[in-house]
């Protein structure tokens, strides 16, 4: 890294200085390593650099430490390298005049570019150089005029929101031909009724960027807080891209945006809300055509469910690429089906299409595209789609009680919490050993531990043990208590004159047992969750290790216990990256 600063010492311009160091910046941005998150390398890295190029005691250091000054993703790293910067200074060592003017500029408009299907949007942020080369104070700048002076600005930031992978930023570039920009944008505007060119807030650019970062921060970081938002996005797809490259510049921009003064908060779509907008769209005329009223209910919610949780509350929204991409890449991943729901499916989106396009204000070519890209979509779509209770193995009801939510990326680790699913002993008790409840998943959890039916509706169901009794048997021997019982039942020699003894023995078992059960129920109910996303992950590298199930149970509720004990805010997050 220092090498390659020397050669900022040559350059010119401080934006070309900036894009340099941004791209330096993003070497490693999203970056993880075994038993470290991509956080934690950014931080070793950000923070090993600025200490090394504070040891350098060269130039080329001290322009190092300027640009992370100005361009440091963190608040922290950047008061780092502005003190290793000063005591460089203070050696009087001679630097290019930009390296003054690096993270110094002032937002002069803002627009916001994309067409009336609303799949992209182009957010342009236009700046000039601060005056006297002083960086702006993070959100407040001072607004700028109503009516800018668009050829004060010197370069303009594009960055492009995809609302069809869950609104993460897909792209971004720097350009510093902004008339050239604004006037095609115009004119794209003008020629094709389609087109949406419109100038919006500073503040509100920054509200939409920083939300959308957030997006992408949770997809490269390989979690989330909200489950439901999956979409076409890949972190390898936005790593691989030009957005690691301006990541760091982008950052810095946003931060000399001034902040919005009540922003505009995503609509948030309640049950109740979600359920009258269904029964509206049922009730029309469009969906009268449709013969199964059931299972055309069910695939309204799915795509209702689709508008609001991935789209950013516009259930409404109509296009040919959010056809497809909730047709060939959230159903298969996130819904389970029935088959007369996957053969309804097609006709129910179509008629949807066609209800809810003109709602949003498209004309009829407009709602023509979306459905021919629905026919378009139906073969792939029944290619692409599988049945995971035919896959696993697994038959519908054991699917239904580890999916009430429909939430198909949750099967393997919630199948992985809840391994006794089937049997006999639990057909006839169906909505007792409900895992989707506090009583159910004790019920299940006690079966498995203990290999005893514990209905919690009361019923006395007695003991039965799930592998023949093996389990309490070797619990018992496991703590040196002598034999261990037959587990047919039959008496053997010297159990009547050991019964005291054994009834302490197995009361004492009974509560580590107990205790036992409670940890696994913790982390049965944090593994259905999926929270955080950090437990699932460190099960599956642990099972590709051969590690057995058991052996990752107790790994997992070793960490949980141990983030009990630390005050660390990351405590948890950081000993299941070490497993």
């Amino acid at each position: 890294m220092l090498r390659v600063a020397r050669a900022l010492l040559a350059m010119r311009d401080p934006l070309d200085a900036e894009l340099a160091l941004s791209r330096m910046l993003g070497a490693w941005w999203g970056r993880s390593m075994p038993g470290m998150s991509g956080e934690d390398v950014e931080r070793h890295l950000g923070e090993g650099l600025i200490a090394r190029a504070a040891a350098s005691q060269s130039p080329a250091g001290l322009v190092l430490l300027s640009g992370i000054a100005a361009l440091g993703p963190t608040e922290h790293r950047r008061e780092l390298a502005r003190q290793g910067a000063l005591a460089l200074a203070e050696q009087g060592m001679a630097l290019p005049a930009w390296v003054r003017e690096l993270g110094a500029a002032r937002p002069v408009a803002a627009y916001r570019s994309g067409d009336r299907f609303g799949d992209v949007d182009e957010l342009v942020c236009t700046f000039r150089r601060a005056d006297g080369g002083e960086a702006p104070e993070d959100g407040a700048p001072g607004a700028p005029a109503e009516e800018p002076d668009e050829a004060e600005a010197t370069h303009a930031l594009i960055a492009v929101v995809d609302h069809n992978a869950g609104g993460v930023l897909r792209d971004a570039w720097v350009t510093s031909k902004v008339g050239r920009l604004l006037e095609h944008a115009r004119a794209a505007a003008g020629s094709d009724p389609m087109a949406v060119f419109a100038r919006i807030a500073p503040g509100r650019a920054r509200t939409l960027l920083e939300a959308a970062m957030r997006r992408t921060d949770r997809v490269v970081a390989g979690g989330g807080t909200r489950p439901a938002r999956l979409t076409a996005a890949r972190r390898d797809d936005l790593l691989g891209g030009s957005l690691s490259s301006v990541h760091a510049l982008l950052r810095s921009r946003m931060r000399a945006l001034p902040r919005e003064g009540r922003p505009t908060q995503e609509p948030v779509w309640r049950r109740d809300d979600r359920a009258v907008l269904a029964a509206r769209f049922l009730a029309s005329e469009t969906a009268a055509e449709l013969s199964d009223s059931y299972a055309a209910s069910r695939c309204v919610d799915h795509i209702i469910a689709y508008g609001c949780d991935v789209d950013g509350g516009r259930p409404l929204r109509v296009s040919p690429r959010k056809v497809e991409a909730f047709l060939l890449t959230w159903l298969p991943r996130r819904v389970v089906l029935l088959r007369e729901e996957r053969e309804a499916m097609p006709h129910v989106l179509g008629a949807w299409i066609r209800w809810a396009g003109p709602r949003w204000g498209l004309p009829e070519p407009a709602v023509g595209a979306s459905l021919d890209a629905l026919w378009e979509a139906i073969e792939p779509f029944t290619e692409t789609y599988r049945d995971p209770a035919e896959a696993l193995g697994l038959g519908r009801s054991e699917v239904r009680r580890l999916l009430p939510d429909g939430d198909l990326e949750a099967l393997p680790r919630r199948m992985f919490a809840f391994p006794l699913l089937a049997g006999d002993l639990l057909d006839d008790a169906d909505g007792a050993f409900d895992p989707s409840t506090p009583e159910g998943r004790r019920a299940l959890l006690k079966l498995d531990h203990f290999g005893e039916i514990d209905d919690p509706a009361g019923r006395p169901r007695g003991r039965h043990s799930v592998d023949g009794g093996r389990a309490g048997t070797r619990r018992r021997s496991s703590c040196g208590d002598g034999p261990a019982p037959d587990p047919t039942g039959s008496a053997r020699s010297g159990t009547r004159r050991a019964e005291p003894s054994r009834s302490a023995d197995r009361e004492a078992d009974r509560a580590v047992g107990e205790a036992e059960l409670a940890a696994h129920e913790r982390l049965a109910e944090r593994l259905w969750d999926g929270d955080p996303p950090e437990l699932w992950a460190a099960a599956q590298r642990l099972l590709d290790r051969g590690v057995s199930r058991p052996e990752v149970l107790r790994a997992l509720m070793g960490a949980l216990e141990g983030a009990d004990r630390s005050t660390a805010p990351d405590a948890l997050v950081t000993r299941l990256n070490e497993l």
